[in-house]
């Protein structure tokens, strides 16, 4: 036999054994990646994680709280992932709670919808839960992508707590309405946040403070031992029922026009275009814009060099003065040298 040949026929040999013919080969088992557990979700509200699961489905629950005097103090708002602090008639405010990733037992004192509020729960859509109201601003609520609870249809979802005096009340249990369903959920953010660990870039500031009238004035102070800005009002620290001050990782500013006029009744915030901002975040703040083309988008905040502006995660108070009131940030001490 030829040397080709013999060749030809040891190559077809080894072929035959790579194939499985040789009876005491065993082939090794493919490699398996390494397994690493699932990062908990992000709750959309707040940026931060959600060990529980229960914000991945469930959507936003919106409740309208009233800030009187008499009011105060309301229940569950430091529960509240993002809070909504409008002007309506009489120069006077109103409280928007918004709560996603975290419950709480009670909320109230639960008062009438106005009509900025179908422009601020549009985006996010879910439950809108409220007293009850004109009917024109009744309808424009009914006309959002939401949910409405009412007293006359929240069944046991709405109580009157006896201890206060009507119309200042009416509460409500989360948990029960969100048993009325809503959608989508989980929803989208409102805000963008930043990773972990990172600080915003801004001037440390100290506290601001937001001139509505009267009893509503607004004041805001950096705790850096809890990273938290403390809420007061008309000089006083704003408590809840619990008797916790109300505290929060974020506050955005934004100065808007009240179509209609500044507290007239039937006013609206002008919510939908472009305009200046404060954002107050990690003890720094931040001058800024915003800017929203459409009611069904949430607002977009952006750096004065029209970068995203992205905030600590965590809660965030939205305040919205009108623009004749006047807001005044006090810078941090500087350290002596």
């Amino acid at each position: 036999m030829s040397r080709a040949a013999v060749a030809a026929v040891l190559a077809v040999g080894l072929l035959a054994a790579a194939c499985g013919g040789g009876g005491n080969t065993t082939a090794k088992p493919a490699a398996s990646p390494t397994s690493r557990p699932a990062a908990p979700p992000v709750a959309p509200l707040t940026g931060l994680p959600e060990p529980d699961g229960s914000a991945a489905h469930r959507p936003v629950l919106s409740v309208k709280v009233e800030n009187t005097p008499e009011a105060r103090p309301q229940s569950g708002l430091e529960d509240a992932d993002v809070v909504w602090d409008e002007v309506v008639e009489g120069q006077i405010t109103r409280l928007l709670a918004m709560f996603q990733s975290k419950s709480a037992d009670t909320v109230g004192p639960i008062r009438s919808v106005r009509l900025t509020d179908p422009l601020i729960v549009w985006p996010v859509g879910g439950i809108f839960a409220f007293s009850g109201g004109a009917p024109t601003i009744v309808a424009a609520i009914n006309a959002a992508p939401v949910k409405v609870i009412d007293e006359n249809t929240a069944k046991t979802a709405m109580f009157r707590d006896t201890s206060k005096r009507a119309p200042h009340n009416l509460f409500g249990h989360p948990d029960a309405l969100w048993a009325f369903g809503g959608t989508p959920a989980p929803p989208p953010p409102l805000f963008g946040y930043l990773a972990a660990g990172k600080k915003p870039a801004g001037t440390p500031a100290a506290s601001v403070s937001i001139a509505f009238r009267g009893d509503y004035a607004v004041g805001y102070t950096w705790d850096g031992a809890t990273g938290r800005w403390l809420r007061s009002t008309a000089g006083r620290p704003f408590m809840s029922r619990s008797g916790e001050q109300i505290a929060t990782q974020n506050v955005v500013i934004l100065p808007v026009t009240y179509q209609g006029g500044v507290g007239r009744e039937g006013s609206v915030a002008q919510l939908i275009g472009r305009g200046d901002a404060t954002v107050l975040s990690g003890g720094v703040a931040i001058p800024a814009h915003w800017t929203r083309p459409d009611k069904t988008e949430p607002m977009v905040l952006t750096t004065l060099s029209g970068a995203p502006l992205r905030l600590v995660p965590g809660t965030t108070w939205v305040e919205l003065p009108d623009v004749s009131y006047p807001v005044m940030v006090t810078p941090a001490a500087t350290p002596a040298p």
